[in-house]
């Protein structure tokens, strides 16, 4: 099974004039990190995060580890984070809320060029000191993986992921989440990037992009990873799903933060608890999301 980078290459550097870059988009508690996880343990694949952080942070990763540590410094010593991008200014940039305020559409036309830059820099960084072809970047935010396309050195396949409303809905309950308390603006959030995430995925490259439901992924893992790696121009084995490593990644959620192993086993996707208001709600984007192709199936 292939593991992540640790602080020296897994190969010689590649040499390539473009870096690809596997991005997951989509609403936020979907399923993007373990299915990045997935793919992390894939030959010629690193596993970043969510690559989002990286300018919020200071280009420092908040989880600790000495092999992750050595690692993000020096992609920091070739890719230092600029000043008019750091802390929440990126915000203005990437976040789907961020089109209702109108005051920062303007400071959003100003940060674009150095934002793509910065990108364009951070991930041919990222891919030569691990020493692979494909960056994951599980950041999820659909105005991301927008202005990420448009970085002349960095080629996108996109992974739109998907999971059912009533669940995403659901796992917006802790203290940590904007959202927590109020099911009327989490389904604000998730219908607007839904709107965004289906706009983006239609106007990306149709060889590469490629529509996923997280029950699909769960339910039968191989099929479903197969079809994202043909996506990607990947012909590597697949990983073993029983040990998974989550390698050294820059940031993500609380399933990275516990440990760095883990395990996927095929199983059915447990229904959540369901609300009139998000069967509403969100009952315009059952037919459409079923129409999106390239689609990977379960069967």
């Amino acid at each position: 099974m292939a593991r992540q980078p640790t602080s020296e290459p897994l190969s010689p550097p590649v040499p390539a004039t473009t870096t690809k870059v596997v991005y997951i988009m989509g609403a936020a508690r979907s399923g993007s990190t373990i299915l990045g996880v997935t793919l992390g343990n894939c030959a010629n694949v690193f596993y970043a995060g969510e690559l989002r952080g990286w300018l919020e942070t200071d280009g420092m990763p908040g989880v600790g580890g000495e092999k992750r540590l050595d690692f993000w410094s020096a992609v920091r010593e070739e890719v230092e984070p600029p000043d008019e991008l750091r802390g929440s200014e990126a915000q203005h940039v990437e976040r789907t809320l961020s089109l209702l305020h109108i005051r920062g559409w303007v400071r959003r036309r100003q940060l674009l060029k150095r934002y793509r830059e910065v990108a364009d820099e951070l991930f041919g960084s990222i891919a030569r000191l691990a020493g692979v072809t494909h960056v994951v970047d599980s950041s999820s935010y659909p105005l991301r993986a927008r202005e990420l396309k448009k970085v002349g050195g960095i080629e996108v396949y996109l992974v739109y992921l998907v999971r059912d409303p009533h669940s995403v809905i659901a796992s917006f309950t802790g203290p940590e989440w904007r959202f927590s308390g109020s099911p009327f603006r989490t389904n604000v959030y998730l219908w607007l990037t839904t709107l965004l995430s289906t706009i983006v995925f239609l106007g990306h490259r149709r060889d590469r992009r490629v529509f996923v439901r997280h029950e699909d992924f769960i339910a039968n893992p191989e099929a479903v990873l197969r079809r994202i790696l043909d996506c990607a121009e990947l012909d590597v084995p697949l990983p073993s799903l029983s040990e998974l490593d989550s390698g050294i990644h820059y940031g993500g959620n609380h399933m990275l933060r516990s440990g760095e192993v883990t395990a996927l086993r095929p199983a059915p996707d447990q229904p959540s608890r369901r609300l009139l208001m998000t069967t509403i709600v969100q009952l315009p984007w059952g037919p459409i999301l079923s129409r999106l192709r390239p689609a990977a199936r379960s069967r």
